[in-house]
């Protein structure tokens, strides 16, 4: 390596620092960058889906394995609080209108309000709960449980409405009259009306199979639609569900992040990689950078608004679970 060379890593180096220490979305030119880490001890196996509290600056990580709630100050840069008892933690939100983070329970077949540590309401009787998706302004919370989708209260947590689905939902997203839900059971895409509940379309993933994670890009009317076998993005068009483009990325993506302003797919995938997507324009798109991670680290956050993707990083080999946190570009 030249000096220039050794110059230019300890300069970025530095720069990486500062970002982290004032975590005010600062990132560094080039594209996705790790600033640092934030160790969680004492939290072995799987780690399940994220929510972030703009308001507090915290992160609510659900360790499945570990059958807690991790709560992390992004600010600070240090994990807070480890909240036990959970009965494995699959899916997290937060309400800011509320101040209430929810988990999604899946051996227990609950969603639990919470206030601080303390549990503050309820919903039962709703087997493998998994993913939560919040729209605050309307005080709803949906959630993938069984075969299907329920409707919550966020103040009581009562179960207002169930959507019947042809298999086990896994991510889905929220527009405005809509639901687009991966269900890998069924190979397909199945978009329902928020309102009445009933089915508007099921689009095939075929011949590819095992979709889970999804994003909308809902002002270009693009559904991201990634899947395991084999691993690709297909990229439907979200009112026809016609298929526009597709293409290869990392194996086992379980997260996949959509960011509007700089027209970017951020797909995290199990394999130990994130793939950074350019998907300006019509197609075919291109993956800008794939970063390496930790093998099993299949689900994160994004969030824009801090310049940041965080990427849960499970316990191997004698190494204890981490967040890993990226500046974005």
């Amino acid at each position: 390596m030249s000096i220039s060379q050794v110059l230019g890593a300890v300069a970025r180096a530095l720069a990486a620092a500062a970002c982290w220490a004032l975590l005010q979305g600062c990132a560094i030119a080039g594209g996705l960058h790790l600033l640092g880490t934030i160790a969680l001890p004492g939290t072995p196996g799987r780690i399940d889906h994220l929510a972030y509290a703009p308001d507090r600056q915290l992160l609510f990580i659900a360790g499945l394995g570990a059958n807690t709630l991790e709560v992390v100050d992004v600010a600070a840069g240090r994990r807070i609080a480890q909240v036990r008892g959970m009965r494995e933690p699959q899916g997290t939100a937060w309400s800011t209108a509320l101040a209430r983070a929810y988990v999604a329970n899946g051996d227990a077949g609950t969603v639990q309000a919470l206030e601080g540590v303390t549990a503050v309401a309820t919903a039962r009787g709703l087997p493998d709960a998994d993913n939560l998706r919040l729209d605050d302004a309307s005080g709803r919370l949906y959630v993938g449980f069984g075969h299907g989708i329920a409707v919550l209260d966020t103040r009581s947590l009562a179960v207002l409405r169930r959507y019947e689905l042809p298999g086990h939902p896994e991510a889905f997203s929220l527009a405005r009259d809509r639901l687009y839900v991966n269900v890998p059971e069924a190979g397909a895409v199945i978009v329902v009306d928020r309102d009445s509940g009933k089915t508007l379309g099921t689009w095939s993933v075929a011949p590819a199979a095992a979709n889970y994670p999804l994003a909308l890009d809902a002002n270009g009317h693009r559904l991201f639609v990634a899947t395991r076998r084999p691993p690709t993005i297909r990229v439907l068009d979200s009112v026809t569900g016609q298929l526009e483009s597709q293409l290869p990325i990392c194996g086992d993506a379980d997260d996949l992040f959509f960011e509007p302003s700089g027209q970017r797919l951020y797909a995290i995938c199990g394999d130990g990689h994130v793939n950074v997507i350019r998907v300006s324009g019509s197609g075919p798109y291109p993956i800008e950078q794939r970063v390496e991670t930790s093998q099993g680290a299949r689900t994160g956050l994004l969030v824009p608004e801090l310049g940041r993707l965080f990427v849960a990083a499970p316990a191997r080999a004698g190494r204890e679970a981490a967040l890993l946190v990226f500046a974005i570009d």
